[in-house]
């Protein structure tokens, strides 16, 4: 710290015991600080309570190993809805070794609220006799842990950031922001709405070195209107993390009015999500020009009033209103954009559905899955079974998978058919991949085209106790070239239904 201006919180005033309320004593060294032109803000260790303290320009929080500081429980002293606030500001920090702590509480009881987007599961529930009881943040439970809103050059790191009231860190419409080797945790059973880092309407954003463990989604990319007109989320970089969530563990999330694009994201390691990697466009914005690779996937299911269905990958562009009656579809924007997407070097684990949804107004453009390993496992004593294909694309131009194989883990669900189920896609590209129908199936078809238009099939192979390895039907089927395949083990290669045209299926 030599040549560095120092405040130290104590010599303002805090004491260093919880029970004591440091929030003047936090505020004045933090204006002392940013009067003098800057510097550090320092935490000794200690344990120290506090509703909003405002950062400052040129202001570097260093919270020391040993130091705690939490989130009061007195609601009406937060003048703004975080414990750490700034906006219009420059050049802060937030690091250490320390904890911010929010001191989430969460009360059960049951559900009263009508939530369309969770009302399958909810009825899914009903049925099996489970009672509707979920969690609901406590009357005292106030607020995000960081809020920065139109600020420049945020570094976040090393820190602690447990049982956040409500999303952890909301960083709106802010510009060059790093945060590193961070710990993010909430409770994975009880923590609705308590994310871990959300990122709206922010540019040129690099998130490395976290593990983040979340309630409800661990990492989510916005382009929402919180605090101001929708911007672009864009510019991202995310490397090095370890992701847990009881919804989404990775969400570009439906919230998406502007766009969220040029998002870079690698070597990672998803682990008991409810959902693995989604990409949702549900309110008009557009998602283009993002590149996964190097990642591993491992879902469960959560409890019933969660998104999410223990599925690895997640594609829905869809209308609002589509989903919520209450949502007026003349006031609603036209279905948004997901196009320029590439999911490569995969390896997948989970038992619910992987979805691949485009709009049919809207389809998907060019998705590329490349080097992807998918097993479909199962959980005999759960209530809700929704697995049935493993992967279902539809609506969809210039479509690619490459070296994709689909495997069915044991037990096997009566429920499950195919593995690949493609719906009204023009522009397909099947190459080297290898599956076969489930073993408890033996009717069905590994991989089903159902209306697909210019579809090019090659080099795949068919597994072991394959019974017809390509189904074609649909009237829309046409220009299917299937050439260059090893069907040795299935007992059909391509089976093709009376309403396709004799001429829609050749081999070359």
């Amino acid at each position: 710290m030599a040549g560095i201006a120092v405040y130290n919180v104590r010599d303002y005033g805090a004491s260093g015991i919880k029970a004591d309320n440091a929030r003047a004593a936090i505020q004045a060294a933090i204006d002392a600080c940013a009067a003098a032109g800057g510097g550090m803000v320092y935490f000794p260790p200690g344990e120290y309570t506090s509703t909003t303290v405002h950062l400052r320009s040129r202001v570097r929080v260093y919270i020391e190993a040993g130091a705690t500081v939490y989130s009061s429980k007195d609601r009406a002293g937060f003048d703004k809805y975080a414990l750490f606030y700034a906006e219009d500001a420059q050049n802060i920090t937030l690091e250490g070794r320390g904890t911010v702590h929010g001191q989430a509480e969460y009360e059960w009881r049951l559900h009263d609220i009508h939530d369309w987007y969770i009302y399958p599961n909810q009825l899914l529930a009903k049925k099996a006799g489970i009672p509707l009881m979920r969690s609901f943040p406590a009357a005292n439970t106030y607020g995000n842990l960081v809020l920065f809103i139109h600020c420049q050059d945020v570094h976040i790191s090393g820190l602690s950031f447990i049982d956040s009231p409500t999303w952890t860190m909301h960083i709106f419409g802010c510009d060059r922001v790093v945060i590193d080797a961070v710990y993010v945790s909430t409770s994975l059973k009880a923590g609705v709405w308590a994310d871990g880092i959300d990122p709206d309407g922010c540019r040129d954003v690099r998130i490395s070195n976290c593990t983040i463990e979340t309630g409800d989604d661990a990492l989510v990319f916005y382009s929402g209107h919180s605090y101001g007109p929708a911007r672009p989320c864009e510019n991202i970089t995310v490397t090095n993390c370890r992701l847990s969530s009881a919804s989404s563990a990775l969400k570009f999330c439906d919230d998406n009015e502007n766009a969220i694009r040029n998002v870079a994201i690698e070597n990672c390691v998803i682990t008991g999500s409810n959902r693995g990697i989604a990409f949702m466009v549900f309110d008009g914005g557009i998602l283009e020009n993002v590149v996964i690779s190097n990642v591993t996937v491992e879902c469960r299911p959560f409890d019933w009033f969660w998104w999410g269905d223990g599925d690895p990958i997640h594609f829905n562009c869809i209308q609002r209103g589509e989903i919520d009656p209450n949502v007026a579809k003349t006031q609603q924007p036209p279905a948004g954009v997901i196009r320029n997407v590439l999911l490569r070097n995969v390896i997948a684990r989970g038992t619910g559905p992987n979805r691949i949804h485009g709009h049919i107004d809207s389809p998907l453009q060019n998705i590329t899955l490349e080097n992807i390993r998918l097993e479909v496992t199962t959980e005999p004593d759960t209530y809700a079974q929704k697995c049935v294909n493993a992967i279902t694309v539809d609506n969809a131009l210039n479509f690619r998978m490459k070296d994709v194989e689909v495997v069915w883990d044991t037990p096997h669900s009566d429920r499950w058919r195919s593995a690949l189920v493609i719906e009204n896609v023009k522009g397909l590209t099947l190459d080297g991949v290898s599956a076969r129908q489930s073993p408890n199936s033996p009717d069905a078809a590994a991989i089903v085209f159902n209306g697909v238009d210019g579809a090019l099939v090659q080099h795949c192979r068919a597994q072991a106790g394959t019974a017809h390895f390509l189904s074609v039907t649909g009237i829309g089927a046409h220009d299917i070239v299937f050439r260059a395949n090893d069907t040795r083990e299935a007992r059909v290669p391509v089976q093709v239904s009376g309403e396709v045209s004799h001429d829609a299926v050749r081999e070359a």
